[in-house]
């Protein structure tokens, strides 16, 4: 028993020396890939000029940009208002987006109304958009998620928060997550060939200058739904060589002329 007891006592003061799990803040000052020259602030902003040329900054991302510097005179959008617009605008077009975040205003005048409505009521809501019920599995699960945490549906909160502070509060909401640029950073030499999307995200997070990082943002999320060259992910690693190197000798993409410099 003695011996079992000193055991445990061992076993104990081992568990205290533990390392314990890393801040948020933390995780994203890391550097998964400090050998990985790209991308440098000159590149990310010669991609910048290069997309907004090519697609503009669409309005309804545009007001959100932090250099405008006028006060713009209409009223505010609400931080939820705006994390609902996001994902609606999942995977369909920003037209069908709004289409349905305006569908879903009309028939459900509150945020109460939509967390008390029913879930097939909110999909025919926001059917025009398209995945009609994982989006609103995930819209539901996000009001009752705030409602129990805060006790009110209301985001306003986060206007005083840091930038890790934002990205640690919107990921305790499932289906909430940063929409990444994943496979066209792979696709542009951004990050290497084996890199995750969790490691890219804090590679680019790192190496993205911050005056830049709302733009490229915006830019590359349109670009990779308008261009299907840039974020095929079908195939094999045989097939995906093909089509790499098809990519190389293609010229209706500006991102692949750039990527056959960086090569």
């Amino acid at each position: 028993m003695e011996k079992k007891r000193k055991r445990n006592q061992k076993a104990e003061r081992d568990g205290d020396r533990k390392p314990k799990s890393v801040p948020v803040a933390e995780n994203l000052k890391q550097q998964p890939f400090p050998s990985h020259s790209g991308p440098t602030p000159q590149e990310c902003l010669d991609i910048r000029d290069t997309l907004l040329s090519l697609h503009g900054l669409p309005p309804e991302l545009a007001k959100y940009r932090k250099s405008q510097s006028t006060v713009n005179s209409e009223p505010t959008e609400t931080v939820l208002d705006g994390l609902v617009r996001t994902i609606l605008s999942q995977n369909t077009t920003e037209t069908n987006s709004q289409k349905a975040f305006v569908s879903l205003k009309s028939l459900f005048p509150t945020w109460e109304h939509v967390h008390d409505a029913e879930t097939k009521d909110l999909e025919n809501a926001i059917r025009c958009g398209g995945l009609a019920p994982t989006k609103a599995s995930c819209i539901k699960n996000l009001l009752r998620c705030l409602l129990e945490r805060k006790g009110k549906l209301c985001l306003e909160y986060l206007r005083d928060l840091s930038v890790d502070q934002v990205k640690a509060e919107l990921s305790v909401f499932k289906g909430i997550g940063a929409k990444t640029i994943f496979e066209i950073a792979k696709t542009i030499g951004w990050v290497p060939a084996a890199a995750d999307r969790n490691k890219t995200y804090l590679h680019l997070n790192q190496r993205i200058p911050d005056e830049l990082k709302f733009d490229l943002n915006c830019l590359l999320y349109t670009h990779g739904k308008l261009c299907s060259k840039c974020s095929s992910k079908k195939g094999n690693k045989q097939q995906k060589k093909k089509e790499q190197q098809k990519k190389s000798n293609d010229d209706s993409c500006p991102l692949l002329n750039y990527y056959k410099e960086l090569v």
